[in-house]
């Protein structure tokens, strides 16, 4: 058998029994994480991987952990948060509250961003925001909802914090670990949800989902974007990744408010 028909054969396996939407991806996305796990099990091709996983649950939940897209940071590229944060601005001047859904959110700092832009800018009334926050991985979700994070040699949280005017009114800091205060996790709920298999929201005034897209094979952008465009309410604003496009088919129900920063807003 070929490399490319066992690749098939594995990949099937993933979708159909595993549950995870492995035609919607990129193959060469898929490869990379499939590569990762098979060397951490001495697997020596896909073949031999796919008669480790279907006999080892352990081996299943470590692959689909694997399989999140779950790059993430505070305030990544400051330049769309000083967007994000004129969104916040206007609605919080024209709306009586702010429903925001963070799309993808891996372990939570997007999210938790957006809930502290909201107290660091007075112009914003942080009252008014309501966050949720979803994504497929279960255990980034559970991280996500404790609200610690670390830095490391490559990661520092200090820097990213620093977009903020002063981080400490929101964050606690002890050594290299920062906790998000119960001021700011009030304002997030967390949700298992699939923007590929799980039906859509309604009512948000803004959506973030950054850097999703990129992974995703060109024919499946337009059902999730879909989803995300019947989740916002007419006006609306969507902010999707630097490197990400809409489709034109979907351009219609969108009106391109910062091209560069990949703004957008519901029509």
């Amino acid at each position: 058998m070929s490399a490319d028909e066992s690749f098939t054969r594995l990949a099937a396996f993933i979708e159909d029994e595993m549950a995870f939407a492995t035609s919607h991806y990129n193959d060469s996305y898929l490869q990379r994480r499939l590569a990762s796990r098979m060397r951490r099990t001495g697997s020596d091709d896909y073949t031999e991987y796919l008669r480790l996983l279907r006999d080892d649950a352990d081996e299943q939940e470590a692959l689909l952990d694997a399989f999140s897209i779950n790059v993430t940071g505070f305030f990544r590229n400051e330049d769309v948060w000083d967007g994000i944060e004129d969104i916040l601005r206007d609605l919080s001047e024209s709306q009586g509250a702010i429903r925001a859904w963070s799309a993808a959110c891996a372990d939570g700092r997007e999210p938790y961003s957006l809930a502290m832009l909201a107290h660091d800018d007075p112009r914003v009334d942080e009252e008014k925001l309501a966050v949720l926050a979803t994504d497929i991985n279960d255990k980034s979700l559970n991280h996500a909802r404790e609200g610690v994070y670390e830095s490391t040699r490559t990661v520092d949280i200090d820097d990213q914090l620093s977009f903020l005017s002063y981080y400490p009114r929101f964050v606690d800091r002890n050594g290299d670990t920062f906790s998000m205060r119960d001021e700011i996790r009030d304002h997030v709920t967390f949700e298992h949800h699939d923007l590929i298999n799980d039906d859509s929201k309604s009512g948000f005034d803004l959506v973030v989902c950054r850097n999703l897209f990129i992974y995703i094979d060109n024919e499946y952008k337009r059902p999730i974007l879909e989803t995300i465009a019947r989740s916002i309410r007419p006006g609306g604003y969507l902010v999707i990744g630097k490197a990400e496009t809409i489709p034109p088919n979907l351009k219609s129900a969108f009106t391109v408010l910062d091209g560069r920063l990949r703004v957008y807003r519901r029509d």
